[in-house]
C-alpha cells in the first residue's frame, strides 16, 4: 500500500520580537490542497523564531494525529527553521535547540522533508498566526471555529511575488479565471477590455475592488503617471564604512562630501527641469539634501514620516562585521526572514514594506500626473523598486544604491508600475 503523503505549512510571528507572539499551522492534502487540520495558539511574549518553531511542532503533531506513518513535506517561509531542521545550518541559539529537538522527535528521522517557500505562498499559516495573536490581544485563545484562513485563501486575490502594484492586473485575471498567458503579461503592457469587480481585502497592496483584464492585448493606460524620482541622501560620516544608519540612531548630518553630492544632484535635476514637488524623510541627512535641491529648483519641501529609514535597533552605528561578531544569531535570522527584526526591537523589513507601500499609495493619489522628488534612504527606495517589480523580499540584498543616487518609478492609474531608472550616479562623476 502506498505511503500517505501530507503537507504541513507553518508560520509564527511576534509583534515586537520579542513581543506578543503566536503561531499557525495547517495540514494539507497534497493532491487536492484541502486543509485537513488547523492549529493556532497565542504563546505570550516570544521571538519570531520561537513562534515559528512552535508552529512547526504543532503542525507536525497535527499531521501525526492524522497519519502516523505519513511522509510529511514541511513548507515554511522561515529559511532559518528550514535550514536548521534540514541539518544545513548549525543551531546555536539556546532557545532554538530544545524546540528543534522536539520537532525532530515527532516523526522518525527521514519521514519529514523541509522546503522553503516565499511568504506569499504561506498565507494560510500566516493568517492563522495573526488570528492567534489577535485573540491574545483580546485576552483569549484562538479557537478553530473562529478560523477564517481557508476562506481568505479562497476569496482574496492571489498576489504576485512582492506586491500587487507591480502585477495587479495579472493577479486579478487569475482570480476570475481569465488566465495569464504571455499575451496578458502585465510587464508587457496588457490591459483590460472588460471590467470585473473582484472582492479583495482593503490593504495598501490590494484595493477593495479592482478591474480585471481579459486575456490578450488591450488599450493601455496612456495617462500621465505619478512619477517618483527617488533620491538617496548624500553621504554622512557613517556612509563610507557602510555602518547601519537608520531612524533609531544618532540622526547624523551630511558630511562635507555629502553636501557636495547634494549640490551635484541639484544641478543635474535643475538641468532636467522635470521635478514639480519635493517630499523628504524627516531625518536630518535627507532634509539637508532636500533643502539644497529645493533651493536650486525654487520649490518647497514637504516632510513625510513614511519615508524614514528602517530602525536598526542595537545595530545602529555598527558595521556589518561588528553586528556579525556581536549578534550573529540575530543577524542570521534577519537575513533569512523579512519578519525578523534587528537586535533590540528595531523594524523588520516586512514592517517597513507595509509602511512604505501605504506611503506610496497615499502619495501617488495626491500627486497623480506629477513628477515628485522623494528624498529618502536605502531601504525605502529598494522597497519601492522591489514592489514595483513584484520581486521577493530577498531582492533587497541584491540591489546597490550609492549615496546621492537617482532612481525612478512611474505609477499608472490602473495600478501598474514601471521602473524607469536605478542607481543613476553620472551627476557625481
Amino acid at each position: 500500500m502506498a505511503v500517505r503523503q501530507l503537507i504541513v505549512e507553518a508560520d509564527g510571528g511576534s509583534r515586537g520580537n520579542p513581543g506578543p507572539a503566536g503561531y499557525g499551522a495547517v495540514v494539507l492534502d497534497p493532491a487536492t490542497g484541502e486543509p485537513l487540520a488547523e492549529r493556532a495558539e497565542y504563546i505570550g511574549v516570544a521571538t519570531n523564531n520561537v513562534a515559528e518553531y512552535r508552529g512547526l511542532i504543532a503542525g507536525l503533531k497535527a499531521a501525526k494525529e492524522l497519519a502516523p506513518d505519513a511522509a510529511v513535506r514541511v513548507r515554511m517561509d522561515s529559511k532559518l527553521v528550514v535550514e536548521q531542521m534540514s541539518g544545513r545550518w548549525k543551531i546555536k541559539h539556546p532557545d532554538m535547540k530544545p524546540l528543534a529537538a522536539e520537532a525532530g522527535r515527532v516523526f522518525p528521522a527521514g519521514q519529514v522533508t523541509y522546503e522553503w517557500i516565499p511568504r506569499e505562498k504561506n498565507k494560510h499559516a500566516d493568517r492563522l498566526a495573526n488570528e492567534a495573536m489577535d485573540a491574545g490581544k483580546q485576552g483569549r485563545q484562538w479557537e478553530p471555529s473562529a478560523s477564517r484562513a481557508a476562506l481568505a485563501e479562497d476569496t482574496r486575490a492571489a498576489r504576485v511575488v512582492g506586491d500587487a502594484a507591480a502585477g495587479a492586473a495579472k493577479a486579478r485575471a487569475a482570480l476570475v479565471g481569465a488566465g495569464a498567458g504571455a499575451g496578458s503579461d502585465v510587464g508587457a503592457g496588457a490591459r483590460a477590455d472588460a471590467a470585473v469587480t473582484v472582492p479583495a481585502p482593503a490593504t495598501a497592496a490590494a484595493p477593495a475592488t479592482a478591474a480585471a483584464p481579459s486575456v490578450g492585448w488591450g488599450p493601455a493606460d496612456l495617462g500621465t503617471p505619478a512619477t517618483f524620482v527617488l533620491l538617496r541622501h548624500g553621504e554622512t560620516p557613517l556612509t563610507p564604512d557602510k555602518r547601519f544608519s537608520g531612524s533609531g540612531g544618532t540622526d547624523p548630518a551630511l558630511s562635507p562630501a555629502g553636501e557636495r553630492q547634494a549640490e551635484a544632484v541639484a544641478t543635474a535635476l535643475a538641468a532636467r527641469g522635470t521635478v514639480q514637488d519635493i517630499v523628504s524623510s524627516p531625518l536630518k541627512r535627507c532634509r539637508q539634501t532636500a533643502d539644497i535641491v529645493a533651493a536650486r529648483l525654487g520649490l518647497g519641501v514637504r516632510i513625510d514620516e513614511g519615508l524614514r529609514e528602517t530602525d536598526f535597533g542595537a545595530w545602529e552605528g555598527l558595521t556589518f562585521a561588528e553586528v556579525r561578531e556581536r549578534y550573529g544569531d540575530d543577524l542570521d535570522a534577519w537575513l533569512a526572514s523579512p519578519k525578523a527584526t534587528p537586535t533590540g526591537g528595531g523594524e523588520s523589513f516586512a514592517t517597513v514594506a507595509r509602511r512604505v507601500a501605504a506611503t506610496r499609495d497615499r502619495l501617488t493619489e495626491e500627486y497623480r500626473g506629477r513628477t515628485v522628488l522623494l528624498v529618502t534612504h536605502v531601504t525605502p527606495i529598494k522597497t519601492l523598486v522591489r514592489l514595483a517589480l513584484g520581486a521577493p523580499p530577498e531582492a533587497l540584498f541584491r540591489m546597490e544604491l550609492s549615496a546621492a543616487s537617482l532612481s525612478a518609478v512611474a505609477y499608472y492609474a490602473d495600478g501598474n508600475a514601471s521602473l524607469r531608472l536605478l542607481n543613476e550616479t553620472s551627476h557625481l562623476r
